[in-house]
């Protein structure tokens, strides 16, 4: 473990020509007949020269270079980080070599044996490194302890790089530089929090340094997008010539499909330094993922000419691949880069990574396992191998194509749910899409979220997310890692089983915008209450004008402000091109994206374009939201607070003044039923239900006038109404628990068993539940279903498992099966000898037998 804020974390490769960016060492001169400089002098140039470059004030840092002597190595490693940063790197190294032969362990030296490594020259770079990491660490100068740090970045020896840099932000906390390489090494590791620390640390002492403000860029690129840009943006302000903000700009808008814009910053990022390895990388990724095979090879080529063994060059065009899901590509490409460069630990994490998103998880463990070997601090590689080894506790379960594992803890409960469901899912979508995805599809249900957003990610988090398709790989929350009610587990084991269709009929090249909308407005086609339920916020976005337009809509997907309203939107565009275009449309909209086609191309092969689609989806929306969009206007500024004391009165001119307003009636109705007066809440009640009858949750009129009905007897009325919620609320597990016991009391076996299948969607391990529907199985003659619901009440643990277990037998023998029975009967007896429906049971098994 990596000392003080490091976890386990892990190589590869690593930014070490930018972290030089602010790294001049400055060095006393060995004897010669040039000037010496003393500690003082030494630590002031420093501070000066890397104040200039993270300010990107190039031309005082040659000044401040310039204002030494030609042979001062600091002066020569500040004038040939300047020929690094603009692609001149044959001038730097003629200006550092002189230098350095005769003063190794100097800034010349440093600054040689950091390009000697960017452009692959190992062999070189190497013993210099070694040799200044063994003779600086020694050192109790801050200054040396910083420098011996990136010499040992460069090495890939992090556990000392993080130790020399504490030492020296320790013995300096007010040096920017020394903050900043601190984070990079965690942000270089995943361990953003602790990156983003030191970032906002530098950016304390100093906020106008750039690379800090890169860095917090960097840190809060997967969980902030929109922050993350704004800093990389901060950076540009500062230094408008800094290549790698134009680059991290560049991949963030390759990430949201955007590539005009990313290859704006890609053509900023060439004019700086045309020689920038990342740069030329992130080049040669587009075009493959572009599919400009040609360019890609050619783009390849000009890198490892600066480069021989930049294996990176394939491993940034696998990231890239991996992001737009074409992962068994990313795998190929980054095999490529490990043929040319076999120890790279960073390609072989995300090979494992990529492995993993197949299906491969022998291949993934492999590759992971040489990279931890190599570099045991890596915390994606760490929590990667630490989540395979958690599935040594799962039971494998395979059916025809599907591939099921669920936790030992839960297989009993969950895999005569899960494998159906599964199965129903793949059949019938693969009929009504007349496409049949390649097998075998696996399928991971994780009790501890944190598994399955690693398994997802690598990293623990992902809060929002419940579950995850790659195509060939479906992963997902069980419902134990969520409180009961969050989320129903089969619906989103319906949505992820959609994106395998999606993903797969497209070649892995379906935008988000369409697999997500496709995999959404499918659960509603499955179950109309599994519809997403946000019409009521979708309306009140159209009337705030805050609807994003289609050409924005896959960008919504990537900002955390308007992810969750871009699924809804994407649904109901996707159900207006079926209802409008036709169900062929969409099929042909995926294998245009199949083909290599982007969305532009893709809409005009089927007949449509933006403008076109955006009239007409307009058009749609009115017809569908126009009602409930004006019944969400009202007068929110003049509405009564609770508790108010004319809050009534208020209320009673507003609902004259606004009869159509949801809000209104809303709060007219809760304040005549906390004022007593039942009839008239109960006819404003009524009203919202017509105004908004989708409303879920504390907006559900449904819900106080089941609560009315009930308080009145009309147990019939509040099963009505309770049940009318549920068709738009089917996660609330409470009123379905209602609905339940009203059923219950009044001997209502088909609302029993709507209820009961309810709770179980949301919370299968409540055996209650089970046991009723075993017993509404049994009534009427499904022994299947009723063996099936009393074995998982047992596997659950009820109350009563004599009874349970009686249940069992009863089931299996009216289902001739007599061998089950009489061993479910014998278990009984086990417990409860002298049980008596258990001993008559087994009297007639006895019969049965003879």
């Amino acid at each position: 473990m990596i000392e003080s804020r490091m976890r386990h974390t892990g190589g590869g490769t690593n930014r070490v020509l930018s972290a030089a960016l602010c790294a001049m060492l400055v060095w006393p001169a060995a004897a010669s007949a040039q000037r010496r400089y003393t500690q003082a002098q030494e630590e002031q140039f420093h501070r000066a020269a890397t104040r200039a470059l993270a300010h990107g004030a190039y031309d005082e840092a040659r000044e401040l270079a310039n204002a030494r002597d030609a042979a001062d190595p600091s002066a020569a490693a500040l004038l040939a980080r300047l020929d690094v940063l603009a692609g001149d790197y044959a001038a730097a190294e003629s200006r550092l070599a002189p230098i350095a032969a005769t003063t190794p362990v100097s800034a010349a030296g440093l600054e040689l044996a950091l390009l000697q490594h960017y452009l692959g020259r190992r062999d070189e770079a190497t013993p210099r490194l070694t040799t200044l990491v063994d003779r600086l660490q020694r050192s109790r100068e801050p200054l040396d302890q910083y420098r011996a740090a990136l010499a040992a970045r460069a090495l890939g020896e992090y556990r000392l790089a993080n130790s020399l840099v504490r030492n020296a932000a320790l013995a300096a906390p007010d040096d920017p530089a020394f903050q900043t390489l601190w984070g990079e090494l965690f942000g270089e590791k995943y361990d953003q929090l602790e990156a983003s620390k030191s970032f906002n640390a530098a950016l304390a002492l100093d906020d106008q340094w750039a690379p800090a403000h890169l860095g917090m860029a960097r840190a809060l690129a997967d969980t902030d997008p929109s922050t993350a840009r704004t800093f990389a943006e901060a950076a540009l302000e500062i230094d408008p010539d800094y290549l790698e903000a134009h680059l991290f700009l560049a991949q963030r808008d390759l990430d949201d499909r955007e590539a005009t814009e990313a290859r704006v910053s890609l053509d900023r990022a060439l004019a700086i330094n045309d020689q920038s390895l990342e740069a030329r990388s992130l080049v040669a990724a587009v075009a493959y993922v572009e599919d400009r095979l040609d360019d890609f090879e050619v783009a390849v080529e000009r890198v490892l000419a600066i480069n021989p063994v930049y294996g990176d060059v394939y491993r940034v065009a696998g990231n890239l691949t991996a992001r737009r899901y074409r992962f068994e590509e990313a795998v190929a490409l980054v095999r490529r880069g490990l043929e040319i460069d076999p120890d790279n630990t960073r390609s072989y994490a995300e090979l494992g990574m990529h492995l993993l998103r197949t299906g491969d998880e022998p291949g993934a463990r492999q590759a992971l396992e040489r990279s931890f070997a190599e570099d045991p601090f890596d915390v994606v590689t760490f929590n990667l191998l630490d989540m395979l080894d958690s599935l040594d506790e799962f039971v494998t379960f395979e059916e025809g194509d599907l591939v099921v594992r669920l936790h030992r803890d839960e297989a009993a409960v969950l895999k005569d749910y899960v494998l159906p469901l599964a199965q129903r899912a793949l059949d019938d979508l693969s009929a009504r899409y007349e496409f049949r995805p390649e097998g075998p599809i696996l399928i991971e249900v994780f009790p501890r979220h944190d598994d399955f957003a690693v398994r997802t990610l690598g990293l623990p988090g992902m809060i929002g997310a419940l579950g995850a398709c790659f195509g060939k790989v479906v992963t997902l929350d069980s419902p134990r890692a969520r409180t009961p009610g969050e989320f129903n587990w089969q619906a989103t084991l319906w949505h992820e089983m959609a994106h395998v269709i999606a993903l797969q009929m497209s070649n892995q090249r379906v935008p988000r915008w369409l697999t997500e909308g496709l995999s959404t407005y499918e659960e509603k086609r499955a179950r109309p209450d599994w519809a997403r339920d946000q019409d009521l916020r979708f309306a009140t976005a159209l009337n705030e004008d805050n609807v994003l337009s289609l050409r924005d809509l896959n960008g919504g997907f990537s900002r955390p402000e308007t992810i969750s309203m871009a699924y809804f939107q994407a649904s109901v565009l996707v159900e207006h091109i079926i209802e409008a275009y036709g169900e062929s449309t969409i099929h042909r909209l995926l294998r245009a994206y199949g083909d290599g086609l982007d969305t532009e191309a893709a809409l005009d092969r089927v007949g449509l374009g933006f403008d076109t689609l955006q009239a007409s989806f307009d058009v749609a929306v009115e017809a569908r939201f126009g009602e409930l969009r004006r019944a969400m206007q009202g007068p929110d500024e003049r509405m009564p607070e609770l508790g108010s004391s004319d809050r009534l009165a208020t209320l009673r001119e507003l609902v004259e003044e606004y009869p159509g307003s949801f809000a209104v009636q809303m709060a007219f109705g809760s304040a005549l039923r906390a004022a007593g007066e039942t009839d008239e809440a109960t006819a404003a009640f009524e009203r919202a239900v017509t105004l908004a009858p989708m409303a879920t949750g504390a907006s559900s009129p449904h819900l106080p006038l089941a609560d009315i009905a009930a308080e009145h007897g009309d147990r019939a009325l509040a099963m009505v109404h309770l049940e009318a919620h549920l068709d738009h609320d089917h996660r609330d597990i409470d009123a379905a628990r209602r609905l339940a016991a009203l059923a219950e009391e009044a001997g209502d076996a088909a609302r029993m068993r709507r209820a009961y299948e309810l709770i179980i969607e949301v919370d299968p391990f409540d055996s209650i539940p089970h046991q009723a529907l075993g017993r509404l199985a049994m009534a009427r003659a499904d022994y299947v279903a009723a063996a099936r619901e009393f074995a998982v009440t047992l596997a659950i643990g009820p109350l009563d498992r004599v009874a349970a277990n009686v249940d069992l037998a009863e089931s299996h023998l009216a289902g001739g099966r007599p061998d089950e029975a009489k061993r479910a009967v014998i278990a009984a007896l086990e417990i409860a000898p002298t049980y008596e429906r258990a001993q008559e049971l087994l009297l007639r098994l006895v019969g049965v037998g003879q």
